[in-house]
Order: structure tokens, then sequence, then C-alpha cells
């Protein structure tokens, strides 16, 4: 009897210890559990050690308080110009309240993906199938700002929307591919065509700078070449010029030696003619003749005609 009584105690021991020991949460980082007493919400327990009290107490659900990532299946949507088209959408989330998050709605993953459908027909409804192709931005803006009011009371913040896929039909995706494939010959005829005026520009003005070099070099040539003809003339006319200013000496020179040997007028205007005549070298036309050598005319006929009447 005795030993069966140890062992009694023993059992009711071991069953307070895991009571107890069931009355005693431990929390982990990043989560929340709410609780419940008699079936009322009593409150979220966050990060830590907490106690529950046996059988009143309860953990009514356990929330994960980390960005969650919810991956929808393409939706059916219809644009404003009757184009049929498949998207999927990525919506990033995070829990903010516990407890509205266990009582805001049943399911709240479906309720955001149905939400998320409803939204996303709607935006695209409005928009024409360019508009949709190239409004990405536009649409993740709009879809995220929409889902962050509805999902307050759910205790959810949407915090990034963005369309994984936009799948227009196959006979739209064949007419875009050959819309794009013009496009593209379009651009490379355009882009050729420039480049062939361009080159023809950069032609023309090389021609253009050559006949300019051209020219100014032959109006160079032409400068210099007038320059040396007047360089030569001038040199001939100083060589003309001291040429005659040497005979003109030299005679002078010859008076001179004359007038000093006692020779009488008369000769003296003879060399003076004989001056004149090698200074006009043949070439003068006209001399004029001093008056007073004039007056000697005779006279030197006279002694030109002396060896002849001497013969």
């Amino acid at each position: 009897m005795v030993a069966l009584g140890y062992t009694a105690v023993i059992i009711v021991l071991i069953i307070i210890l895991a009571i107890l020991a069931s009355c005693v949460r431990i929390v982990p980082q990043a989560q929340a559990l709410v609780v419940e007493r008699l079936g009322a919400y009593m409150e979220a327990w966050s990060v830590g050690v907490h106690i529950k009290l046996p059988i009143i107490d309860r953990v009514a659900k356990r929330v994960n308080l980390k960005e969650q990532v919810a991956d929808f299946p393409p939706q059916p949507v219809i644009t404003k110009d009757n184009v049929t088209m498949r998207i999927d959408t990525v919506i990033f989330f995070q829990i903010t309240d516990p407890k509205l998050y266990a009582y805001g709605v049943e399911n709240p993953i479906m309720a955001i993906e149905n939400l998320t459908a409803t939204t996303l027909r709607n935006i695209i409804g409005d928009l024409e199938l360019d508009q949709t192709l190239t409004s990405r931005e536009t649409i993740n803006a709009k879809m995220r700002e929409i889902l962050d009011i509805a999902t307050d009371p759910w205790g959810i913040k949407v915090n990034r929307v963005e369309l994984k896929n936009i799948m227009p039909p196959a006979a739209i995706q064949d007419a875009m591919e050959k819309q794009m494939k013009a496009e593209r010959e379009r651009r490379e005829a355009i882009l050729r065509a420039e480049g062939e005026k361009t080159s023809t520009v950069l032609v023309a003005e090389g021609n253009k700078e050559s006949s300019i070099l051209y020219a100014e070099a032959e109006k160079q040539a032409a400068i210099l070449k007038a320059e040396a003809e007047k360089e030569k003339r001038v040199r001939e006319g100083e060589g003309e010029a001291e040429a005659i200013l040497k005979v003109q000496q030299a005679t002078a020179e010859g008076i001179r030696m004359i007038r000093e040997a006692g020779a009488d007028r008369s000769v003296l205007v003879l060399k003076s003619l004989e001056a004149f005549k090698a200074a006009a070298d043949g070439k003068a036309t006209k001399i004029i003749i001093p008056s007073e050598i004039q007056g000697l005319a005779g006279l030197v006929s006279s002694i030109t005609e002396i060896p002849k009447d001497m013969e």
C-alpha cells in the first residue's frame, strides 16, 4: 500500500509539472501569439517568456510578423480595346496587427488574392493594350495603394505589388513581333540614310575645303610671281640707272680732264654731245640739246668735213 501511494504521488507530480510546463510559452523573434481567455481575446504576446493559465487561457493563433510573399496564378483581364490577356501578380505584405489579422477576415491570403484580381481587372479595364504593356510601374503603384487601404482592417500592410507576367493572346503576340520587326527595319533604314547623308555632306565639305585651299595656293603663287616680276623690273631699272650714272660720271671725268688739259669750248661741246649720245644708247627717240650746244652745230660739221678736204 505504501509503495502504491508513492507511485500515485509521483504520477500526480508528473502531471502537475506537465501542466505547468504547458503553461509556459516562449515567443521567438518576428512572431506573435494571439491569446484568448475563456474564448475571448485577451492579448497578443510578443517576443519573450509568457505564462498562461491552464484550461482557462489558450493560444488562438500564431502570427508570422516577417514580410511575406504571395505569388498568385494568372488572372484573365480585358483591356479597354477588348483584348483578353492573362496577368499574374506577386504581392509583398507584412502583418502589423496580430489581433486584426486573427479576427479581421477568415482567410487573409485568399481575401488578398480575390481583392488583387478584382483590382487588377478594374485598372486594366481603363487601359488599352499598348498602355497596359508600357505602364507596369503605374499599374503597380495603383494596385499597391488600393490593396494597402483595403487590407488595413485585416492588420496587413501591402509593401509592394509587381506584375510578374503579361500574356496577351498568341495572335496579338505575332502581330506585336511583326510590328517590332518592321520598326527595327525602319530604324535601320533611317540610320543607313542618315549615314549616307552624313558621308555625302562630309565629302562635299572636303571638296569645298580642297577647292578653297587650291584657290588660296594659286592666289599666293600669283602674288609671289607678281612680286618676283616687280622685283626683277626694279632691279633692272636700278641696273640701267646705275649704268647711265656710271657713263655720265665717266664722261664728266673725261671733260674735266680735257678742261684741265687746256681744251677750248668747242672740244667741250663735242664731248658733251658724245655724252648725250652715250646716255641715249640708241634707245631714246628724242634728245633735248641745250642752246649753247646747238650754236656750235656748224662747227661740228666743219670738223667732220676736214678729213675729206685733206684727202
